[in-house]
């Protein structure tokens, strides 16, 4: 399903390197990590080999389209030292999250930094380990440009990955962004002990708050119930696979969680707290999750806060 130039992932963490591994069905692939310190197979991916079409390298490649795997709050350092190499190219975003130091989506950080570049955002429901072993999947390919988008979708579209593509870019970056937030959330009602109805309600009331954000931002009210809204909220508010989702567990049992980890949804919840706040956009729950990694408040707090709010209409 190729079209055009050879592609290439920047980020050679679990996800990135997973998706080298299901490009590689379309042909030749570069995979970029600042520095490997493996060959072969991923310690992250365990049981997972590189195809022979996958070429490693510590030097950026020079491919026409690039894969941005880069975890979202590392983003900004990555294009201080990157983007002029990487301006004029096309540039998909693969991060989840919003930056914590600007506010702004990984799409908004490229386009203002490689402002020549074609930006797109590839999210949705996924788990590292599902792409790469070859299991069916869909993402969602939002791109501004549609001409672009249609040529992308078909490049990076393989037989087990199938993209769908939309223009409504903000939609799609927020519902990635979000629902980790909401999936940390319902993993420490998990963890608490709070049980399956809680989760569901928490589910349930935080895709509210995903799509009243995303529309306070300009975003299409159908985006949120897409593939990069609801349907990554279901994936990663119920699987132990989620990251997300077991840091809350963490915080629900009062355990410590691995910190070299990354967990998008904590600094994320911080920044739409902010942003939220000064909006004057309603986010309880994004707000008490904030308040849990920041160790403001506990689960019982955060839960008793919910509880007292004001009962009203849904």
């Amino acid at each position: 399903m190729s079209e055009g130039g050879r592609v290439a992932v920047l980020g050679a963490g679990a996800f990135g390197t997973a998706l080298a591994v299901a490009l590689a069905a379309n042909g030749p692939v570069g995979l970029w990590g600042r520095r490997i310190g493996w060959r072969g197979e991923n310690p992250l991916l365990p049981g997972v080999t590189l195809p022979g079409t996958v070429t490693m390298t510590e030097a950026l490649p020079a491919a026409d389209t690039l894969l941005i795997a880069v975890p979202a709050q590392a983003l900004g350092a990555f294009l201080i030292d990157h983007a002029a190499a990487l301006d004029g190219r096309a540039l998909v975003s693969c991060a989840k999250g919003i930056d914590l130091a600007t506010g702004l989506s990984p799409a908004r950080l490229l386009a203002e930094a490689c402002p020549a570049a074609t930006v797109a955002v590839l999210t949705g429901p996924s788990f590292a380990a599902d792409i790469a072993r070859g299991l069916p999947t869909a993402l969602t390919l939002a791109c501004a440009d549609p001409s672009a988008g249609h040529r992308l979708q078909h490049q990076l579209s393989t037989p087990t990955l199938r993209l769908y593509r939309t223009t409504d870019v903000t939609g799609a970056e927020l519902g990635g962004a979000l629902k980790n937030v909401i999936a940390l959330a319902a993993g420490a009602a998990i963890g608490a002990g709070l049980g399956d109805s809680a989760r569901a309600a928490i589910v349930t009331r935080g895709f509210a708050e995903m799509s009243r954000f995303a529309a306070a931002r300009g975003a299409r009210p159908d985006t949120l119930s897409g593939l990069s809204g609801l349907g990554d909220l279901i994936l990663t508010a119920t699987s132990a696979q989620s990251r997300n989702f077991r840091f809350g567990q963490a915080l629900g049992r009062g355990e410590s969680f691995d910190p070299a980890v990354t967990v998008e949804g904590a600094a994320t919840a911080r920044a739409v707290a902010r942003i939220a706040a000064a909006e004057g956009v309603e986010m309880p729950i994004s707000a008490l999750v904030a308040g849990l990694a920041e160790g403001r408040i506990d689960v019982k707090q955060a839960m008793e806060l919910l509880l007292a709010r004001p009962l009203k209409e849904e």
